[in-house]
């Protein structure tokens, strides 16, 4: 297969695979222009995905300090029964959060993916 013949932002040669049958690859395809700027659109504004590792860390930290409190006394019982209750429901929904997420990137990748297999069947003059 053949090197793209795209230039790259920092004046350098493209070095991805072209397309089957083409000179460029998708990422300088004319005819990806839409698409690629409907992706690059999201650049940035998503978060990756939430950053639910941090924000489960920041859950454990508080819940190590009631624990904590709790043992020494300085926590009635019930008191550190709700406050425990109130991190495991925080913990459900930053798992929530998380699964509605990547549902919407299986969702936005699925339909890329029909995108791209409608423009292949079109440019090989199949009808769907």
């Amino acid at each position: 297969m053949s090197l793209c013949s795209g230039i790259r932002a920092d004046g350098g040669r493209c070095r991805a695979q072209a397309i089957r049958d083409n000179e460029y690859c998708i990422s300088h395809h004319p005819d990806y222009a839409d698409a690629r700027r409907r992706r690059n659109s999201k650049g940035g504004k998503r978060g990756g995905r939430g950053r639910p590792i941090a924000e489960l860390g920041a859950l454990r930290d508080e819940n190590s300090d009631i624990r904590r409190r709790l043992l020494e006394g300085e926590l009635l019982p019930n008191v550190a029964a709700v406050a425990i209750q109130s991190i495991n429901t925080d913990v459900r929904c930053v798992g929530a959060t998380l699964k509605a997420k990547e549902q919407e990137e299986l969702i936005e990748r699925l339909e890329a993916l029909e995108e791209g297999l409608a423009q292949s069947r079109s440019a090989r003059g199949y009808s769907a």
